[in-house]
Parts: C-alpha cells; structure tokens; sequence
C-alpha cells in the first residue's frame, strides 16, 4: 500500500497523472486589453490547479484568427492549434493577439518599444488573475517578440522563456542571434525540429543560441526528430519548422521542461 501511495504522489509531482474528461481542457475566453490608446486581444484559458502561466506568441504576422466553431482560436500555427494540449497540463494558457492599431507584427514591430508596451499590459492583466509565475513561449517569428520581451524584463515579471523554431537568419529584422541574449537571466530552453528547412530558422543556428545566453541561470537545446505528413511552405507551420504531427510530443517537452526547468 505504500508503495502505491509512493508512486502516486510521484505521478503527481511530476504532472503524470491522466486527466479526467471533466478537467482535460478548461473553457477559454476572448479578453481585450486596452494599450496604449488600442486594444489588444488575448485568448484566457485559466487552469485552478494552474503551476504556472504560459504566454503563447505566434509566427508569421502574430495573432491567434477567429474563433472557431469550438471557441477556440483557429489559427494553424504550431502553438496556437496545440493550445488545447497545453491545457491539458497544470498551466493557465494565454494566445495573444495583435493591438488593433498593428496589421502585422514584423521582426521590427516585435523588438519596438509599442509591442513591449502591449506585453507589459499583457503581463499585468495575468497577474491580476494568477500569481502563477509567467513563462513566455514563442514560436518561428514570435520568437523575435519572446527574446526581446526577456531582455528588456531583467526578470521582473518573466520566469522563463521557450523558443521553439526560433528565427535566427542575420537578414530578418530582430533576429534572436542579432539581440543582447547576455540580458536575459531567466532560464531559456531552445526547442528546433532537426528537419526544419526554413532557411532562416535552421538547426544548425538554433544550436548557437545557447552559447550567447551568457546569464541565464539554466538553458538547454533540445533538437526533435519525428512527425509526419509535412505540407507547403518549409517556413510555415504545417512543415517540420511547425512541429507537425509531434505536437503532442513538442508540448508536452515545453510544459514537463516549464514546471521542471534543468540543464
């Protein structure tokens, strides 16, 4: 009997438990945050047993698109159509969106003084809900915004930072190896699909990243493998560079990394 004791507070200290059918996917809403005279939406899931608070910045243009016919956003982007999976893990889920007065967040946009203006409004409106401590997770171009987001935080309102298919070409604006990495003191895991063929997000340049984060107290690189049934664009999300066909695998490395960070 004790040994089944034993072996189920391990399971739970380390989120293994299965979920029920009752509490697998809390319910999401749309919230709007006023900024800077502009409002921003974001897309709430909050989780009661929640150890902590994801931040989910999107690639391409940013932003999470409608709300489809189960009221959740509809965007094929790799952590915004896994955003149930996240939930299904002890973490309050937050998608944000674009400011009204922004068309596209570009890499420019994502390291501007605007956008982090808008995140430091994000970040408030959470902890008046949650004092779940907040990770931020970017994916492809909202890795630009993540980067940028922990360097100018110095640790005050961010506890760590996940970028998955991170943008590292020298030509695009804000690139992640073009930003002070030696600001962020926050632990940084660096997630990249060994098959990824975007030609400005490649492994071989993710695996630089970690050498440049000269003060975060843990970082680790975590090369994938596996998926299937990649499609279009190499730089799109239901390629490799989008984690296709692993995104159960891809998350649950985020999340299990998130509320255990180690080297």
């Amino acid at each position: 009997m004790k040994i089944a004791f034993a072996l189920l507070a391990f399971l739970v200290t380390f989120g293994l438990v299965p979920h029920s059918k009752a509490d697998e996917v809390p319910v999401g809403h749309l919230e709007r945050i006023e900024t800077r005279g502009a409002v921003l939406p974001i897309y709430e899931v909050w989780n009661k047993s929640a150890v902590a608070t994801v931040v989910l910045y999107s690639g391409g243009g940013g932003g999470f698109g409608k709300l489809g016919l189960d009221g959740w956003p509809s965007s094929t982007n790799f952590l915004i159509r896994s955003a149930k999976l996240f939930s299904a893990h002890p973490l309050n889920v937050i998608l944000v969106g674009r400011a009204t007065d922004v068309f596209s967040l570009d890499g420019a946009t994502r390291i501007g003084d605007d956008h982090d203006v808008d995140n430091q409004a994000v970040f408030r409106a959470i902890k008046v809900k949650s004092p779940a401590p907040i990770w931020l997770v970017g994916t492809s171009m909202g890795t630009i915004s993540v980067t940028a987001a922990a360097t100018r935080d110095a640790g005050s309102n961010i506890a760590g930072i996940v970028l998955t298919s991170s943008v590292t070409g020298p030509r695009v604006k804000g690139a992640v190896l073009s930003q002070e990495l030696a600001k962020i003191k926050v632990p940084v895991l660096v997630l990249h699909h060994e098959l990824d063929a975007c030609k400005v997000c490649t492994p071989d340049a993710a695996k630089r990243i970690e050498g440049e984060l000269k003060n975060a107290p843990i970082k680790k690189t975590l090369l994938v493998s596996g998926g299937e049934g990649a499609s279009g664009d190499p730089c799109e999300a239901l390629h490799y560079h989008g984690f296709i066909g692993m995104e159960k695998d891809a998350v649950d490395l985020i999340a299990n990394w998130v509320l255990h960070p180690s080297m």
